[in-house]
């Protein structure tokens, strides 16, 4: 993996993407637009939770679903977790949370991890994702632990426009199931690609082999029917970060695994390359290599004609740097560290993120984070399941910026 000083390179050259070159590609320097961050909810009442959702919505955040571990047991059950399918709203940016719809409500979408949401239409989305269950580990290598969590992969389509009432669009789309997906709304339909099924050996040690997705589907009927219009040309993955902008769909980064092997020296299998399209059937490569390290959990969000990406899963650590870009070619780095951390233990993976808008005084749109996580794979850590968080934060360019 590029560690944070290594990333700050220059990458020269034409991209040719579908036989026609798109940008000259390059790190630009230091931006000099001022961004700051700041703590909205140090605790909020939702409490720790990692691969959750959190949506925008006609003047209320929307927070959803996720998984919150449980603290180590005798014998150590790698990914053991309590699995949400709760609502929280929020009509003050974070600041205080009401609870909506408790995870056993009937009626509604089962609880999971790691799925994808968008809006479209005045409606909020919950598609794909994963739960958790403790069965027998199928794995025969020596050391393996006796039980794990192992996952069920939903492949569900659910949508509500106050965050009580759902309505199930399908139960089982032609899309194979998967977590870690990527979701998108543009002109009116909704967009699926990528993702996985299947648990990491990192995580349960053996069989069934993990599978990655790069297959793109699009509804415009708001989910209840699906038609596949690519496989994609960029390498299946999970953990990839998604952003709309300008009538694009971009992709950028994401995984093919949690670990390498063999170690030491082996090239981690993660991406830092950044594609995009108008329509789900034909993709640009607009920048192989960014020159941000290859990373999965991280997020990418459209902020004052900006892309804007930070936080994500590292190896031997999280990477602390923000990058802002106008069309995901050429990259600036940020002179701030993400959630101002001074150190990559408080950089976290697997957040969610929202866009919200400004206000009076020449307040611009803002991004605020939700949540997310800090573990590593050191399962046997009595204190590693506490690394996962319960706050709110606000990234947004000063006045002066």
């Amino acid at each position: 993996m590029k560690r944070f000083g290594a990333a700050i390179m220059a990458v020269v050259g034409l991209v040719v993407a579908l036989g026609a070159p798109v940008a000259a590609l390059g790190f630009g320097g230091f931006t000099e637009r001022t961004y700051a961050w700041n703590e909205v909810n140090p605790a909020a009442p939702w409490g720790r939770r990692a691969g959750l959702q959190v949506q925008y919505l006609d003047g209320k955040l929307y927070l959803m679903g996720g998984r919150t571990p449980r603290p180590p047991s005798t014998p150590v059950i790698p990914g053991d977790s309590d699995i949400h399918a709760d609502v929280w709203t929020s009509a003050d940016q974070g600041g205080t949370w009401e609870q909506v719809l408790a995870t056993d409500t009937p009626g509604h979408w089962p609880a999971r991890a790691y799925f994808s949401s968008v809006t479209l239409g005045g409606y909020l989305y919950v598609i794909g994702g994963q739960d958790y269950e403790v069965v027998p580990n199928p794995c025969t290598l020596p050391f393996c632990p006796p039980l794990v969590s192992q996952s069920d992969f939903f492949r569900d389509v659910w949508r509500s426009r106050d965050g009580v009432h759902w309505e199930q669009r399908t139960a089982q789309a032609p899309w194979e199931g998967r977590a870690g997906l990527s979701a998108a709304a543009l002109n009116g339909a909704l967009y699926v690609f990528g993702g996985s099924q299947n648990d990491d050996a990192a995580i349960i040690g053996g069989p069934p082999a993990r599978i990655y997705f790069r297959d793109v589907w699009k509804s415009t009927d708001g989910g209840a029917t699906w038609q596949k219009v690519a496989d994609a040309p960029w390498a299946a993955r999970a953990g990839a970060a998604t952003v709309v902008k300008d009538g694009y769909i971009y992709l950028l980064g994401g995984e093919k695994g949690f670990l390498c092997s063999p170690f030491p020296g082996c090239t981690l299998p993660y991406f830092n390359d950044v594609w995009r399209t108008r329509d789900g059937a034909t993709w640009q490569l607009v920048n192989p290599s960014a020159p941000w390290s290859p990373r999965p959990g991280h997020k990418c969000e459209a902020l004052v004609s900006r892309i804007v990406c930070f936080g994500g899963f590292g190896l031997p650590e999280n990477p602390m740097d923000v990058w802002e870009s106008t069309n995901g070619a050429v990259w600036k780095l940020v002179r701030r560290t993400a959630w101002n951390a001074t150190n990559p233990a408080q950089i976290r993976y697997d957040f969610a993120t929202a866009v919200v808008p400004g206000g009076p005084f020449g307040l611009t749109s803002s991004i605020l984070t939700f949540g997310g996580d800090r573990e590593t794979f050191n399962f046997s850590d009595p204190v590693n399941y506490l690394r996962v968080d319960d706050d709110v934060w606000r990234l947004r360019l000063t006045p002066a910026g």
